[in-house]
């Protein structure tokens, strides 16, 4: 913090100083692996150069006529033509950006040079995954590097912080040195929501609770329910009110209000001391005790079940561990946004190779924990311009807190995984992909096979997906047993799924089960307007058309109910350096 009576200048010295650490600390909790291809791609580099001279030469040639261009217009005083890209970058949306030569040549320069490194890296002759990872990296250096980023280079930044005074780069100061203490970046106003209060509010009970997580019944809504329940797997990596966010906006609530009785997992985050849990665990003491829990409750031989994400992949393989010890505890499986053939997991492919798998696997031999923050920071890479840089502009530099949204809330409200279940995960996913394959996989003391899962699913994805690509998600209609109904939403991992049928938002795509490839489905569909919410719900009226008596108070006498709902387990935050 700077000291009383410093000057506009000194502060913003002292914030450009400090910016420049925090970035520093983003970059140093990258996994370590991002790097080590280093060698192989200097070595690309020089056998391009040497095979094609004249080529590089001239990108080089090109690239100098270029900035000479933009260096005689400044001295000049005049602003240049806008680049390509230039109107619609909207962290360049500021009059000062073309109306100041110095600025404007700042922005231009930088847009050059983000092209150039694209061109380079774009001409390197690499193979598909070094590829991919340099191209990433990329986009991550170039992000990084914009001067929209940094106090000094920033116009508005500095208009502002004059016109306040040197006010806001206090405040931007005092908003960095919150965050340094939490470990993360704040991404909406975290004191306008409260877990219990005005988020995860549908009326429940816990009825169920052991070292992994809880199972909340919610309350009926309705004075008849469908007569199988539901339950919900959420992702274990978030908490799971990404399914009960506000009233306007639950997906549980919705379910709840058109007569079904839902059960929730409420995953723990995990302490150190738990880092031992396997995934094999989480099968069998999560998905599986869940689904025993929610028809011993209700007295029924079978239950809907709903997936979201890494819920979904979790329960697909429980599922086939049931089927292969011979029993059928699901009526139907509904999958949300959830990869079970991960032969194309996008960009998040970049940051697992066999090194990484193993450094994690020597890291956990003896147990530890996975913590949630690094695989959110990991995720919000991926969009590092909107989930990064744009918080640290609006927060550091203008010293603005950030406005309240409930997504975004959730976003950073992660859950430290078990070191040894993530490892077993990675690299059976993500890595070798052995999901697939049938027999390849023993869990629970049984080989599985996706394709002895032969309920009906409905499997959703979403169009702009950038952590579970919908061609890729297309493919568990490959791998699944039963019939389908694949339905492609629009919008990306979390708003594709979160978009309520009150508010019409948006649209959805529905095809014939039978195509060739997702993109022969895709030109076969149907568009709809509106919310796919709607859809899902009479789908899965369908799969049981009987109703009973709604129940009168939650849980049973084997199950009696614990606490109210949202329960202990959604509170516990893992923010800090020390978690």
């Amino acid at each position: 913090m700077t000291a009383p009576g410093s000057t506009p200048d000194d502060k913003l010295a002292s914030l450009h100083e400090a910016g420049r650490r925090f970035v520093e600390s983003i970059m140093a909790a990258w996994p370590e692996q991002s790097r080590a291809d280093s060698a192989a791609i200097t070595t690309a580099l020089t056998t391009a150069l040497s095979q094609d001279r004249a080529r590089w030469e001239s990108m080089q040639q090109q690239y100098y006529a270029r900035h000479l261009e933009l260096w005689q217009r400044l001295a000049q005083g005049e602003t240049a033509p806008p680049a390509d890209d230039g109107d619609r970058d909207r962290r360049f949306s500021a009059p000062e950006w073309r109306d100041l030569p110095y600025f404007d040549y700042l922005r231009q320069a930088y847009q050059l040079n983000a092209r150039w490194l694209k061109d380079m890296a774009g001409a390197l002759p690499l193979e598909d995954r070094l590829k991919k990872r340099l191209d990433f990296f990329t986009r991550q250096m170039i992000d990084a590097a914009a001067p929209a980023n940094f106090a000094a280079t920033n116009p508005e930044v500095i208009k502002l912080a004059a016109a306040t005074n040197g006010e806001s780069l206090r405040r931007g100061l005092e908003l960095l040195r919150e965050d340094v203490a939490k470990n993360r970046i704040t991404m909406t106003d975290e004191a306008a929501f409260e877990i219990g209060r005005n988020i995860a509010v549908t009326p429940g009970d816990v009825v169920f609770e052991n070292e992994l997580m809880q199972l909340i019944q919610y309350r009926p809504a309705t004075a008849t329910v469908n007569a199988l329940p539901l339950v919900m797997v959420p992702p274990c990596i978030n908490k799971y009110y990404i399914l009960d966010l506000q009233p306007d906006n639950s997906f549980a609530r919705f379910a709840v209000a058109n007569g079904h009785t839902v059960f929730m997992v409420s995953w723990r985050n995990m302490p150190p001391d738990q880092g031992r849990i396997t995934w094999d665990q989480y099968l069998e003491l999560g998905v599986i005790k869940a689904l025993d829990v929610a028809r011993a409750v209700c007295g029924v031989d079978q239950v809907n079940t709903l997936g979201f994400c890494v819920g979904g992949t979790l329960l697909a393989a429980a599922l086939a561990v049931q089927h292969a010890r011979g029993e059928r505890p699901a009526a139907s499986m509904t999958l949300l946004t959830t990869m079970l053939d991960f032969s194309d997991t996008g960009e998040l492919s970049v940051f697992v190779d066999e090194d990484y798998v193993r450094q994690r696997e020597r890291a956990y031999a003896e147990g530890g924990v996975m913590r949630g923050q690094e695989l959110a920071l990991t995720f919000a890479s991926l969009r590092a311009n909107d989930l990064i840089w744009n918080y640290v502009v609006n927060s550091y530099l203008k010293g603005r807190k950030p406005e309240a949204f409930d997504l975004l809330y959730w976003n950073s409200d992660s859950t430290n995984l078990p070191g040894a279940m993530y490892a077993y995960y990675v690299r059976n996913t993500y890595l070798e992909n052995n999901l697939r394959v049938p027999g390849r996989l023993t869990m629970c003391g049984v080989p599985i096979d996706l394709g002895c899962v032969d309920v009906p699913a409905y499997l959703m994805a979403s169009r702009e997906d950038h952590i579970v690509p919908w061609h890729t998600a297309w493919q568990n209609t490959r791998l699944l047993g039963g019939e389908h109904c694949f339905v492609l939403a629009a919008s990306g991992h979390i708003a594709g799924v979160i978009n309520p049928a009150s508010k019409n938002k948006r649209h959805f795509w529905i095809g014939a089960s039978a195509a060739a490839s997702a993109d022969a489905w895709l030109d076969g569909a149907e568009r709809h307007p509106g919310s796919w919410w709607t859809h899902w719900i009479e789908w899965l009226g369908a799969r049981c058309d009987v109703s009973v008596a709604a129940p009168a108070a939650g849980g049973s006498a084997a199950y009696p109910v614990i606490e109210a709902a949202p329960g202990r387990y959604v509170r516990q935050r893992c923010d800090g350096p020390n978690m």
